[in-house]
């Protein structure tokens, strides 16, 4: 199966795998599921208490949990089954969420049960990373995860574009329990599209919960290379600002609220032609080479943002921006590639943490700053700032990608 992955082309190879077929479709449903659910929820919470602040709450709630998900719960997927630790998030998320369908239940249990959904996707996303490189190689790997970030990227954009209209039409009760769905769907797609394999770590050389949740840090420092890719990897945080302050960019631009949407979809939909365009197009040997010079230009192209453009300007710069971005897809492929298959699905779960992490406190920070000097300035100046950093990090991932690398499998 490899072999014959490995000697079709990208994109093809994936699909033809009929366990990415399954892994692939089960996130689908999921991501459009709780892009739904997320609607479902600003618009039921906003329509009991009236507040803005509460809406926005329980929505935030659908993110960060996931944080202490995928640093703390991500070692799960190490220590059992990783089919079968999907599948019990699955289950776990559809009974939250049947609870939060119940038209009685009190806003306190939606939110508590929102927040555990957000918990147990922590460790789902984990499996299913550190599962792929056991089912895809070569191409067709790095293919697979560009299909992923298109998924992510085209559900969110599908969410913002008619979540809304969706969710008016079937009520926000009848919309949860279409979540619900999603996530059996996936469960399901999961147990008979993919076939079982045991814990990487064995019982007998299982290390501690704790322990293991912190040997996931180490692994990453002790691989040549891989701090530098991570602290490329949290550039994320730097150029989550167009997204995070849309709102206040469009007034400040004086358009109407119309356009906020345009505004949060451009730089995904960059990603979205960045990655087809670097999995397709760019050799396989040039692509580590890409890595660190596309995380410097997507942070030096926002910089542009100095000269306060107009929206359709604006737009377009951060189109491009987000098509630099495409480089994300080459660090979780080169983290899956290059860490042990017993200790996969904790690095990858660090990875994705740091990201929402930082991409977490630099809404935060940004908007701090964009009280100050403006929302156009705060984007030029995190560019800048991005731009800078990835400079000597690309130097060190480049270093380390051209000195002999010590082989670990997976």
């Amino acid at each position: 199966m490899g072999q014959l992955a490995q000697q079709r082309s990208g994109f093809r190879a994936a699909f033809g795998v009929r366990e990415f077929r399954a892994l692939w479709a089960a996130e689908a449903l999921s991501q459009l599921g709780d892009q739904l659910a997320r609607v479902a929820l600003a618009v039921l919470v906003y329509s009991r208490t009236n507040s803005a602040a509460l809406a926005a709450l329980t929505i935030a709630l659908s993110y960060t949990p996931s944080l202490l998900g995928s640093a703390l719960l991500s070692g799960l997927a190490d220590r059992f089954p990783r089919r079968e630790v999907m599948i019990v998030c699955d289950i776990v998320s559809a009974s939250l969420v049947i609870i939060m369908a119940f038209p009685g239940t009190y806003l306190t249990v939606v939110c508590i049960a929102m927040a555990g959904v957000a918990l147990v996707g922590g460790p789902f996303r984990s499996a299913r990373l550190a599962l792929l490189p056991e089912v895809l190689s070569g191409e067709a790997y790095v293919a697979g995860l560009a299909i992923r970030s298109i998924t992510i990227q085209t559900a969110q954009l599908l969410g913002f574009a008619v979540g809304g209209v969706v969710v008016a039409l079937i009520n926000p009760y009848v919309a949860l329990a279409v979540d619900a769905l999603t996530f059996l769907a996936s469960a399901l797609l999961l147990r008979f599209g993919v076939p079982y394999r045991p814990a990487p770590q064995q019982s007998k050389t299982r290390r501690p919960f704790w322990s293991s949740s912190m040997h996931g840090a180490r692994v990453i420092g002790s691989i040549p290379g891989l701090p530098a890719l991570f602290v490329l990897g949290m550039l994320a945080g730097l150029y989550i600002g167009p997204e995070g302050l849309a709102a206040a960019w469009v007034a400040e631009m004086g358009e109407t609220t119309k356009t906020v949407g345009l505004v949060m979809g451009a730089p995904a939909a960059g990603l979205v032609v960045g990655a087809w365009l670097i999995t397709k197009y760019v050799p396989a040997e040039t692509r580590l080479r890409l890595v660190g010079p596309m995380a410097a230009l997507a942070g030096a192209t926002l910089v542009l943002c100095a000269l306060r453009p107009g929206l359709w300007a604006a737009l377009a710069i951060l189109f491009v921006s987000g098509v630099f971005t495409g480089y994300q897809v080459l660090v979780g492929a080169s983290f899956g590639t290059s860490t042990p298959p017993d200790s996969r699905a904790q690095v990858m779960g660090l990875l994705n943490s740091g990201v929402l992490t930082a991409q977490g406190v630099g809404v935060l920070l940004a908007g701090i700053l964009a009280d100050y000097v403006g929302v156009a300035q705060t984007v030029a100046i995190a560019g800048a700032l991005g731009a800078l950093i990835a400079i000597p990090a690309a130097v060190a991932w480049n270093r380390a990608t051209t000195a002999p690398q010590p082989a670990h499998g997976g």
